[in-house]
């Protein structure tokens, strides 16, 4: 039987300390799981691969700074960008609209609330949900759908202006 990845909510900023507790239970219950990950440029999750759903959910359950699994396993094609990431210059702006690149909101279109270049991290919060959320991830994971129109509206002036010129 293949084994199957699974993502792991935990308390962002205690990714580390959640890891530990996991990896503790694993040894001392001799459980199916096979690797671990905190994966780049989400913060909150992480990975776990393990044999099945019982194996992983026996490894995490009840476990301090661990909410829960997210519902469905993914692929490591899918998140193959945050273990193995790739550096780039990527020029996103506050209200950009964009769509996450990489697991478990992969093909989510999010708003830009705040960009921080240093970390390579964005703040966005995830158009679809009833309730904005925001969600750190990195820059990395993210591809630009469109700018913020208020952007799109000077450049359109500026381009009539100059049309005005040749009249």
């Amino acid at each position: 039987m293949a084994s199957s990845i699974f993502v792991i909510k935990v308390t962002t900023n205690k990714e580390d300390r959640a890891l530990e507790s996991i990896a503790d239970r694993v040894r001392k219950k001799g459980l199916a799981v096979y690797a671990m990950s905190r994966p780049h440029g989400l913060r909150g999750y992480v990975l776990l691969e393990a044999l099945d759903r019982a194996n992983a959910e026996e490894a995490a359950f009840n476990l301090q700074y661990v909410k829960g699994i997210i519902g469905k396993t993914v692929t490591y094609e899918e998140i193959k960008t945050m273990l193995e990431p790739t550096v780039e210059d990527i020029n996103i702006e506050k209200n950009d609209i964009v769509e996450m690149i990489a697991e478990p909101f992969k093909k989510e279109k999010a708003k830009v609330v705040r960009v921080d270049k240093q970390k390579g991290e964005v703040v966005v919060t995830i158009l679809s949900a009833a309730i904005p959320i925001p969600v750190t991830v990195k820059l990395d994971n993210l591809r630009i759908i469109r700018r913020d129109e208020a952007e799109e509206l000077k450049s359109e002036e500026n381009d009539t202006d100059d049309e005005d010129l040749f009249t």
